[in-house]
């Protein structure tokens, strides 16, 4: 009847559990998979993604001729910082605006409009070799007084925010044909009150192959993190022109290779008339979200897996909880069991001797040594237990101090001997004795030391060996204890050193027990920063190897 009860209760709470585990894990997630699908399902209906993501690219576009625009004004500004003195005679004029142009060889031409006179320089090797740029020269040389003049040109500058003008034009001329350039006509701030004009023009093939190629692969390279980790590809190409970014592109970043772009914006100000373009590189936005939507789909599978392998998951951890209620249950069996035990026998001997019952010396003696004996095994067991509490509340504290090793083990086999002896135990010792000093709880160790020979004194049957040996290898210290007994499974290696845990030997179930020596030797060998090892065969013994590092702090 009574096992009858206690399975019924049991499993009625093994069904409660799993049905709140359902209700507060399962439904939850369930719910949760199933909101992000609908969503998907709605981005995929209304486009949301793609238009999310056109929306990056013209951000993307935007900053894009922002930085065009910011570095060519950075380039005029600091040209004409470097113009001279529109008063100066005009040979000096002349010679600075030649070592401007020598050291700044984007610039093809370079004028000063002093108010009267227009002076303008060119690039001499481009003078010589394209006759479009002579004729160039000659036209700004003979037009761009008189407009000056006419349009008080630097008086409508000097009223502007910025004092630079730019006139950009598709249709200029060149040997190999027409192209692109923007001319920069700007005014002196100091000179407010003057009619002077300084101006440059941008040479069309470093704007071609330097300038916009530069800034384009700037913004390529330095986007794709911000575009969802794909990689981008524009271009810039003449905005009025049909088909212009496949017809006659002015750059393109090395990522462009075919198509037409998602998203374009035309340019304003210094660059008018051009267009830039953007796309990802080898595939379209289309086909990006389809492959979004995919992967979303598959990762709220893996999600759905997860989930129902996280319930697996937490009835197998809860089962072993439940199981370790069933030890540390069985463990106040065994420790009741094993307090009871030396418990009777000192009472009863001791009772014995009270009443005077015993009349022999050597029975007296005896019955001393069995009350001793046992006591000692009491205080065992109760420090043990004592330890293991300390440990689980995180109370446990060791006093390391510098201690001869080879003297602490000697010294604690030597207080157990007689016990071993009792027990028909062949002891073999083999200690080294020049190992240096260790820092160590000299107490911590003598009880790791004892539990592991009370493990080979209790779990050995026939062949009663016990064999001890201290020795150093490099730079540990070694402990073993072997013993002949009747080794330890394969399948048990692992578990052994767990609190309560006990192998399934008949043995062992019939030699009583608490479970906690080995877990107490693991949880003392790391303090001290080593580690335990074990080596095993079924029926023919165990070998513990316990092993401290010799600058342990």
């Amino acid at each position: 009847m009574n096992l009858h009860r206690d399975k019924v209760p049991g499993g009625f709470n093994r069904y409660r559990l799993m049905l709140t585990l359902g209700v507060a894990v399962l439904l939850p997630a369930a719910g949760l998979i199933f909101l992000n699908f609908s969503q998907l399902r709605a981005f995929e209906r209304d486009k949301v993604l793609e238009a999310a993501i056109h929306r990056e690219f013209q951000e993307t576009l935007a900053l894009t001729e922002k930085r065009m625009n910011k570095k060519a004004y950075a380039m005029v500004d600091e040209v004409r910082d470097q113009f001279p003195d529109p008063y100066c005679s005009e040979s000096d004029v002349e010679k600075q605006l030649d070592a401007i142009l020598l050291k700044k060889p984007w610039i093809t031409h370079a004028y000063l409009y002093d108010g009267k006179n227009f002076v303008i320089r060119t690039q001499p090797a481009q003078m010589m070799a394209d006759r479009y740029v002579h004729e160039e020269h000659d036209m700004m040389a003979e037009t761009f007084p008189e407009w000056f003049r006419m349009d008080k040109m630097a008086e409508s500058l000097h009223k502007r925010s910025r004092t630079i003008s730019f006139m950009p034009s598709l249709q200029t001329k060149r040997m190999d044909g027409e192209r692109f350039s923007t001319t920069a006509l700007f005014v002196f701030p100091a000179l407010q009150d003057k009619n002077v004009l300084g101006g440059i023009m941008f040479d069309p093939y470093y704007l071609k192959k330097e300038f916009f190629p530069e800034v384009l692969e700037e913004f390529a390279t330095k986007k794709p993190s911000d575009q969802g980790g794909y990689p981008i590809a524009m271009i810039l190409y003449p905005s009025e022109m049909d088909g212009g970014y496949e017809a006659r592109p002015l750059a393109k970043t090395s990522g462009w290779k075919e198509g037409k772009p998602e998203v374009s914006r035309k340019l304003d100000d210094m660059f008018r008339g051009l267009a830039l373009g953007i796309r990802y590189q080898g595939t379209s936005v289309e086909e990006l979200g389809k492959t979004w939507l995919h992967r979303s789909l598959v990762i709220l599978g893996i999600l759905s897996l997860m989930t129902v392998g996280g319930l697996i998951l937490t009835k197998h951890v809860v089962g072993k909880e439940m199981a370790l209620a069933r030890l540390k249950s069985d463990f106040v069996s065994n420790v009741s069991h094993e307090l009871r035990t030396p418990l009777a026998l000192i009472r009863l001997y001791a009772e014995t001797l009270e009443l005077g019952r015993i009349n022999t010396a050597e029975k007296k003696e005896q019955y001393y040594r069995i009350i001793r004996k046992e006591s000692e095994r009491l205080t065992a067991l109760i420090n043990n237990i004592l330890d293991f509490s300390r440990i689980e509340a995180g109370r446990k504290e060791y006093e390391f101090r510098e201690t001869d090793i080879a003297e602490l083990v000697r010294n604690t086999l030597e207080s157990y001997r007689y016990q071993i002896e009792q027990q028909g135990f062949a002891l073999e010792e083999n200690i080294d004795a020049n190992l240096p000093v260790v820092k160590v709880d000299r107490e911590a160790i003598a009880r790791a030391l004892v539990n592991l020979v009370n493990n080979a004194l209790k779990y050995s049957s026939e062949d009663k060996f016990l064999g001890v040996k201290l020795y150093r290898e490099n730079s540990v210290v070694k402990l073993e204890v072997a013993d002949h007994g009747i080794g330890i499974a394969r399948r048990d290696l692992t578990k052994i050193f767990e609190k309560f845990y006990r192998a399934g030997d008949p043995l062992v179930h019939n030699t009583k027990g608490s479970g906690l020596g080995l877990s107490l030797v693991r949880h003392i060998t790391q303090a001290h920063g080593g580690e335990i090892a074990v080596e095993s065969t079924p029926g023919k013994g165990s070998r513990f190897i316990l092993s401290l590092p010799l600058a342990t702090a």
